[in-house]
């Protein structure tokens, strides 16, 4: 059962006593915010947005002269959106370029790999890597191995992601790609394969960014496609697998990525901040249109309508596109760590990563008071489908060091059944982005946004917490 439906009871009892108390929104501003949906509802520009990002710039890995285009794309397209005070913020990362990579079982029978070398991943050494493969169902499998048992091998991860609409299924999946080299290296080997993080069972496989560990040997890892990693099960029960795979991406050093941001100036409170974000970068396969060029759509989409508005919100409204959020959240971690001494200044936040189909549950994480002032925004949001879910809510990937640091923040969560099919592979194109979808998601966040930048309530539950240098 998805996270949303488990609360739905949790959130509708904190939310009985709103009945009797007093609206936190005028009748004006909840008029607004049913005119924002329904204006979205009739035609935004999301789609239109994410059709320029991936046609003029494409994909753009963070660090890369791709990501500084589309840098120099979002401050473009942020000002003429209506978006005030438009700046970039650099900060320094360490660089990773994919080269080529290629695979094959030579025993006990031959057949080619389909792979993506993990990012962060060191290359093999010159000629590739030829050793006996150890399976292991799971990540757990892996770790009860003890130690020395993989010397001189290469590990080999099979555990199959499962679809959920909450993406549960991927999160459980993403540990091995997370933490499955420094756990191999442990025990030995001298490579890690794994199973791609995707649902699909389509022959590309899913990239996405390792760990590595001080003290603890790097060792080269990839993911494989789906049907190749059943392969490999197949050929271990016909005999000693072996497998052969070389890799060469190239490590540059420290580069620069970039936060753009963009604001529309509250009319009352303009130094409080509703932060709504996205992240510029992706992945090389594909174009990012899913991941996450959706959300930058439809946030951008949604701040079009509100700076259009002939008045402004009570508080500011910020808009970040985060660089480098698929190497760590590198871009939100550097932005907190600059503005570390004002982050109180942030009302609440929110990231849209989670592509373009549509929401279904509005959570939040907010001092427990405040819950029942958000009655009037269900009643906003449930002709759209959404309903209540509890007061766990994470905000999205890059909200976490915000969060961290005691900012509120709130979901708008989309169904996530087939995200993973597309996430993080070369198919993860225009041509799974569907308009009408981002109009519905584009009139959930205006709505929302608008909401919170004028609401009379108090979110935080004490004073943010110093973020630690």
């Amino acid at each position: 059962m998805p996270k949303a439906a488990r609360a739905v009871p949790l959130l509708l009892s904190l939310l009985l006593p709103a009945a009797v108390a007093a609206s936190p929104w005028s009748d004006e501003d909840l008029a607004v915010a049913k005119a924002l949906r329904e204006q979205a509802l009739a035609g935004t520009e999301a789609y239109a947005l994410v059709e320029s990002l991936t046609v003029e710039v494409g994909a753009r890995v963070a660090g890369t002269p791709e990501e500084a285009r589309a840098a120099e794309w979002a401050v473009r397209e942020m000002k003429r959106l209506g978006l005030r005070n438009v700046r970039v913020e650099e900060f320094p990362m360490e660089g990773w370029v994919r080269g080529p990579e290629r695979a094959e079982a030579t025993a006990p029978f031959p057949h080619p790999l389909v792979i993506s070398t993990l990012p962060r991943s060191v290359p093999t050494p010159p000629g590739g890597i030829e050793a006996e493969a150890v399976l292991f169902d799971s990540l757990e499998a892996l770790l009860a191995a003890p130690l020395g048992a993989l010397d001189g091998k290469i590990a080999v991860v099979t555990y199959r992601a499962v679809k959920t609409m909450d993406g549960a299924g991927y999160g459980h999946a993403v540990r091995a790609r997370r933490v499955g080299a420094i756990e191999a290296a442990r025990r030995g080997a001298v490579a890690f394969l794994m199973r791609s993080a995707g649902t699909h069972l389509n022959r590309y496989a899913n990239t996405g960014a390792l760990a590595y560990a001080d003290g603890v040997p790097k060792i080269p890892a990839a993911a494989l496609s789906p049907p190749d990693a059943a392969q490999l099960e197949r050929l271990a029960k016909r005999g000693p697998l072996r497998i052969r795979f070389e890799t060469r991406p190239t490590l540059p050093g420290t580069v620069t990525s970039r936060n753009v941001i963009g604001e529309i100036i509250g009319r009352e409170r303009p130094d409080e901040f509703v932060l709504i974000s996205a992240h510029l970068d992706s992945w090389d396969g594909g174009t990012g249109a899913l991941d996450d060029g959706a959300g930058i759509g439809i946030t951008g989409a949604a701040a079009q309508l509100i700076a259009a508005l002939p008045q402004r919100p009570k508080r500011s409204i910020r808009v970040i596109f985060f660089g480098a959020e698929e190497f760590g959240l590198l871009g939100a971690r550097a932005y907190v760590a600059r503005h570390r001494g004002r982050l109180d200044e942030y009302f609440i936040g929110n990231q849209a990563d989670a592509g373009g189909e549509l929401p279904y549950a509005f959570r939040t994480r907010v001092a427990e008071p405040a819950l029942p002032a958000f009655e009037g925004l269900r009643t906003v949001l449930q002709p759209l489908g959404i309903l209540p879910g509890d007061n766990l809510a994470s905000g999205g990937p890059d909200m976490t060091p915000f969060r961290e640091a005691g900012v509120p923040v709130f979901d708008i969560e989309q169904d996530l059944t087939h995200y993973f099919d597309l996430h993080h592979t070369p198919s993860d194109t225009l041509e799974h982005v569907d308009a009408r979808k981002l109009d519905v998601n584009v009139a959930a966040w205006a709505a929302t946004t608008w909401l919170l930048a004028n609401i009379d309530a108090a979110l935080r539950a004490e004073a943010a917490a110093p973020v630690a240098d």
